[in-house]
């Protein structure tokens, strides 16, 4: 019997279901034999005769010994459990062919359909590769359809031949794009069910409802019912017969249905206890409301991840805790699971929030500025329904057409930015994220502190689409627009106004936003009375609003006597609604003292496109022109193509993964390894990346002799990291043609260096001419592989002008990488210079990025300079750092993250 080894901690990890619900997925360990047993027993005949092609009642001790005793390196198996039963089980098994083994799965009848083979299947292919196996081989009775549809659907390229009665199938199992769209949509599906369950559940129980006015217990309880929610409400409190007109259950065993939703407003030292006999009593999702938790220090961290572990170890997800509640507004659900008073209107904004306090302002905010809500999502401390969840649902959600997010943390940027990309192109997602803040994990998770440049997370939330807003009332101002009018074609603008001075104000802000100002009115003559200056106001906006080459309005007025916000906001909306063009309008000097004037006017409802009806309004024009700014920014990224992952020719991926495993066999503790320049140069050129070679000397005999073997003209340069780009300070000696010019310039370049210790020299071929440029990426514990570009010298070092990506790049993101810094200029003719050849430098960019996704162990890669010319990119000089890889938060293999 092989020697029991050890797994990875990461190995281990919580899953959600393809119907939404919760399970456990771990490796086997020996003391998992009676569980294997009975999980064997439970099954019926025709499951254990499909996978040992035979019938057996019980597993023999020496099969439960080999099942459950595994080296977690030739031999691994899964299991998946809920509570302390298992309900699948899948292993793999080396062949004699050390890159190829033989794969098996059972799953329990009872959880057919639930999609556990598929999950254990990507677990079990991460952990092989991870091991150095590429391949997977089965044998599979023809009549189980089932499994071989797991095979099938997986999204590899799966070979199969008939063979004495059996179907053996065999594929590489290394990512493929269709594999890594297959694993996406199911997480999706699987995510989007369980905030959905969540949101629209046929039965809820309150645990901890209070007759006390004022408790949260009490307003929870009140505000579900007096909301409507149109599914089974029961109140649950050991010390009450009857609480808002109904029977009060002392636990939730007593409950006479199932309950889906479980809303917890006990103390906290009660709600472990609570949860435990929710899982006992088979609820589905359980909403905290009770604080005390992650904000308790480490006492209520520990409270709040056994909490959660719980939770979903038995089927259930959690909102929260502190969680200020759950709000869908849909007509057949109408669930007010919250602190809010009352059921805000029905409409297409979707929230997300974290924090209680900020989920308050923002449902004020829109209950103020009139907007309708499609359903909010309050995370509390986010210990594990996220933002990523959510968005997940809000993409399938037709009574949603737009997103708005507040963040104070970012836990899975990775996934973050791979949905945001995904659903942007559908709904606009704004989000809130304070600078103050910065990027981190909320309270309670895993420590993960972010090592990123400034930008980094910027340049991801651009990456993806997604509207970036300082403040949630900027949120709600841009909002306001999304979901009452049709998004802006493009950046032309008809400015109106009855103040030539405001009209002026209004478009100079206008351009100074990237917009363009076809149409500038400011001689609105309002004051003729509401019968003269309405039909003059709608017939001058709609005659400016019908040229093609205009795409949006902003009307701008001082108050006039006789006129009503009201009046005015309807006839613009009826410009609206004949030209399909949006117009925001400012009203600059309230005309009605007591008005907000930030929110839609005119009446409610919805138009035939979804659409909330409404006119959205301002106090301020420079409010209004940023935020109509900022959604024609957003369409523009929608409608443009986004282009595709690319894999360069030339690149040799297993050759790098064997070396890079090679010498992290050298790496100790959590140290980085400079890799030496041969190292390096190896490693480049499996992806197709040459460095240009150097040689160190220590002689003038050892330097001439590298320049005859390398080739006239040649550089010299000190091998100081710090002054080997320095041409100012003699680091640099250029265009050498000679032995004794060689020779002399050595002499010189000692003399000039000894003020800074620097001796160390080495000899290059002279490069052709071209602008340099440099090259940057790291791992970063939070956004994974970071990938900076600037142009070489006081650009980067004394202006810090750099763009920066987060790989995996298509080829479109690489093109606004090498665009994006301010001095990107002089790749392009600047000044009358001839063009670089920015293709060669792209095709590199995206090598690189390649190179750094399919690597986490590199910690650093910097190539600096890189020299761009007319024809083609010449790397000079390159530095790579390894260390011990840590998991990424979005990888190969569905797990919920904390």
């Amino acid at each position: 019997m092989a020697e029991q080894g050890h797994y990875p901690e990461y190995w281990e990890a919580d899953v959600v279901l393809r119907d939404g619900g919760t399970g456990h997925l771990r490796p086997v360990t020996p003391g998992d034999a009676q569980a294997l047993q009975e999980f064997h027993m439970r099954q019926s005949q025709s499951s254990i005769y499909l996978r040992f092609f035979t019938y057996k009642a019980k597993l023999s001790n020496k099969e439960l010994a080999r099942f459950t005793n595994v080296d977690y390196k030739d031999r691994v198996a899964f299991v998946i459990t809920i509570g302390s039963e298992i309900i699948g089980i899948g292993r793999y098994d080396r062949l004699d062919d050390p890159t190829e083994a033989e794969v098996a799965f059972n799953i329990s009848d009872g959880h057919q359909g639930r999609g556990l083979g598929s999950i254990l299947l990507e677990h079990l292919a991460a952990a092989a590769r991870e091991n150095g196996i590429r391949r997977f081989s089965a044998e599979v009775l023809p009549e189980n359809r089932k499994m071989i549809g797991v095979f099938a659907d997986a999204g590899y390229e799966v070979r199969r031949h008939f063979d004495d009665g059996v179907i053996a199938l065999d594929f590489n199992i290394d990512p493929t794009d269709k594999s890594r769209a297959v694993m996406e949509s199911r997480e999706h599906r699987a995510e989007a069910r369980s905030v959905a369950d969540l949101l629209s559940p046929s039965s809820v129980a309150v645990i901890g409802a209070s007759r006390e006015w004022g408790t949260v217990g009490y307003q929870l309880l009140e505000h579900i019912i007096e909301g409507g929610f149109t599914g089974s409400v029961y109140a649950v409190n050991p010390e009450a017969f009857e609480l808002a007109g109904m029977v009060s259950y002392a636990r939730i065993s007593d409950v006479p249905e199932p309950v889906q939703l479980a809303i917890i407003a006990v103390p906290y030292d009660q709600v472990q206890k609570v949860v435990e006999e929710c899982a006992r009593a088979g609820v589905k999702g359980l909403l905290v409301a009770t604080a005390g938790f992650a904000d308790d220090g480490e006492r209520g961290l520990a409270r709040q991840r056994r909490l959660v572990r719980h939770a979903r170890a038995n089927g259930m997800r959690v909102v929260g805790p502190a969680s200020l509640g759950l709000i869908n507004t849909r007509p057949g659900v109408r669930l007010n699971a919250s602190m809010a008073p009352s059921m805000p209107e029905a409409g297409g904004l979707g929230l997300f929030s974290q924090s209680a306090a900020i989920g308050v302002l923002l449902y004020a905010a829109a209950q103020r500025r009139s907007l309708g809500l499609s359903s909010t999502i309050s995370a509390g401390n986010r210990a594990d329904v996220s933002g990523n969840d959510a968005m997940q649902y809000w993409e399938d959600d037709t009574d949603t057409r737009v997103v708005g997010m507040y963040l104070e943390s970012v836990g899975n940027p990775r996934k973050f930015s791979r949905i945001a990309r995904r659903l942007a192109t559908s709904k606009p997602v704004i989000v809130a994220k304070s600078d103050v803040t910065g990027l981190q994990l909320p309270p309670g998770h895993a420590v993960r502190t972010t090592q990123a440049p400034a930008g980094a997370l910027d340049a991801m939330l651009r990456q993806s689409g997604v509207i970036r807003v300082n403040t949630n009332e900027q949120l709600m101002d841009v909002a306001q627009i999304a979901v009452s009018q049709p998004l802006p074609a493009g950046r032309a603008l008809a400015v109106f106004s009855n103040s030539a001075a405001l009209g002026r104000v209004v478009a100079d802000a206008a351009v100074g936003l990237d917009l363009e100002v076809r149409s500038l009115q400011t001689d609105l003559a309002l004051d003729t009375g509401m019968s003269v200056a309405l039909p003059l106001l709608r017939a001058t906006v709609t005659k400016a609003l019908a040229d093609d080459a205009v795409h949006a309005g902003v009307v701008t007025l001082l108050p006039s006597p006789g006129l009503t916000m009201e009046k005015i906001a309807q006839c613009l909306q009826e410009c609206v609604a004949e030209s399909g063009k949006p117009v925001v309008a400012a009203f600059t000097g309230i005309m009605d003292p007591t008005a907000h004037v930030e929110g839609l006017l005119t009446e409610g409802g919805r138009e035939e496109d979804g659409r909330q009806s409404g006119l959205p309004c301002f106090s301020s024009p420079g409010a209004a022109v940023s935020a109509l700014a900022s959604l024609v920014r957003y369409t523009e990224w929608a409608a443009r193509d986004h282009g595709h992952f690319v894999e360069p020719a030339g690149v040799d991926p297993d050759g790098a993964h064997a070396l890079v495993e090679k010498l992290l066999s050298r790496v100790s503790g959590d140290g980085l390894m400079r890799l030496s320049a041969e190292e390096t140069t190896q490693l480049l050129s499996f992806y197709g990346v040459q460095l240009l070679p150097s040689v160190p000397f220590s002689t003038g005999e050892e330097a001439v002799a590298a320049a005859d073997s390398l080739g006239w003209p040649v550089v010299i340069k000190t091998m100081d990291e710090h002054l080997r780009h320095r041409l100012d300070l003699g680091g640099v000696r250029m265009n050498i043609s000679t032995p004794e010019e060689l020779l002399t310039n050595i002499a010189q370049m000692k003399q000039s260096l000894e003020p800074y210790g620097s001796f160390e020299l080495e000899v290059q071929t002279m490069a052709p001419s071209g602008q340099g440029c440099t090259v940057r990426a790291i791992e970063d514990p939070l956004l994974g592989p970071v990938l900076s570009f600037g142009l070489a010298g006081d650009a980067v070092n004394l202006l810090d002008d750099w763009a920066h990506g987060i790989p995996p790049l298509t080829d479109t993101d690489v093109a606004d990488l090498v665009r994006a810094p301010r001095a990107s200029g002089k790749l392009f003719g600047y000044q009358g210079l001839p063009k670089a050849d920015v293709a060669a430098l792209e095709d590199l960019i995206s090598r690189l990025a390649l190179l750094k996704d399919e690597h986490p162990e590199i910690a650093l890669l910097e190539i600096n300079p890189v020299l761009v010319s007319t024809t083609g990119v010449t790397v000079l000089s390159a530095d790579v750092r390894l260390g011990n890889p840590q998991q990424r938060t979005d990888s190969a293999r569905r797990a919920m993250r904390d």
